[in-house]
């Protein structure tokens, strides 16, 4: 029978908890997917505690999940890129489940050399990053510095902004070093003094700023950049408001994962591609998942196992 992973009230961890579901009907321009690896993201946790329930409440009972990796088991009358049988990978609500309904427009086909955990890592992190120098205007040749570069959503707005012919300096942990380095970043260490310790690498600032890290770090950025409107963040609304600084939450109209996922596979293709991973979690231990992300420190993305 088909199974979910649901909340039925507000709360820590504990209020996930295993549901059955019907097996849903695709609507014309869907997808119904066999999910095999769902990602776990902080938005998850942060709906389920009720972190946002004042300005984005959800109907409860509520299956948390933004992303997943599986296979096509029907498409609706209008979808014409995939047919059933087909590996695929991209955003889709409800991704803690057996069974999930996506956009066509929001998947992609999953190379067969590209395992379904790390595909079901991407699309969320690949989206927010592509979207943020996007917004942020990245040009060929500018100095770009990456907050919580050592992250999965940093870690690929580093990759995609060398991409770009950027510049790329990172602020992240000890651990991360090496593996910035090797993508082609300068990697500085985050914490008290980075502002001076990004000056030492690049003394005349920086063109552009990206906060994926959500530490107390936008005065400074600002003050680096010179300039508020080439400061952006994806975790602290209302330190960008107070520094005069870009906020990007996503939303309708502004979502990018079809580009997003196809600049991904171009680095996966050209064998240059990093997505760092956590240990896997089984779809019934969703609830450990969620404390060991809410613990923060994590070492790569965090993703279920469904099948």
């Amino acid at each position: 029978m088909p199974e979910a992973i649901a909340f039925a009230a507000y709360g820590g961890p504990d209020v996930l908890k295993p549901t059955s579901i019907d097996i849903p009907e695709p609507d014309p321009t869907q997808v119904r997917v066999a999910v095999r690896q769902a990602g776990v993201n902080p938005l998850d946790w942060k709906l389920r505690s009720g972190a946002m329930a004042a300005f984005m409440p959800v109907e409860l009972p509520w299956i948390p999940g933004l992303e997943v990796a599986g296979t096509v088991e029907e498409t609706g009358d209008g979808v014409s890129g995939f047919q059933v049988g087909d590996e695929v990978f991209g955003r889709a609500p409800h991704a803690y489940a057996t069974h999930v309904l996506a956009d066509a427009e929001a998947l992609a086909h999953r190379p067969e050399d590209l395992d379904a955990r790390r595909a079901a890592a991407l699309p969320v992190a690949a989206e927010a990053a592509y979207r943020a120098l996007e917004e942020l205007r990245v040009e060929p040749g500018e100095t770009v510095l990456v907050h919580g570069a050592g992250g999965v959503v940093g870690n690929l707005a580093v990759q995609f902004a060398l991409e770009r012919g950027a510049r790329v300096i990172g602020t992240a942990g000890e651990g991360a070093r090496d593996r910035l380095t090797g993508l082609g970043a300068e990697p500085v260490t985050y914490g008290e003094g980075w502002a001076g310790r990004v000056r030492e690498v690049a003394p005349h600032g920086v063109d552009a700023v990206l906060d994926a890290s959500g530490a107390d770090v936008l005065r400074e950025s600002v003050e680096l950049a010179g300039d508020g409107g080439r400061v952006l963040t994806l975790a602290d609304p209302g330190a960008a408001q107070e520094y005069g600084a870009l906020f990007s939450g996503g939303g309708p109209g502004a979502d990018r994962t079809g580009p997003a996922l196809d600049l991904a596979l171009t680095l996966y293709r050209r064998g240059t591609l990093s997505v760092p991973l956590h240990a896997p979690y089984p779809l019934t231990e969703a609830a450990e998942a969620h404390r060991r992300g809410e613990a923060g420190g994590l070492d790569g993305k965090l993703v279920l196992t469904v099948e």
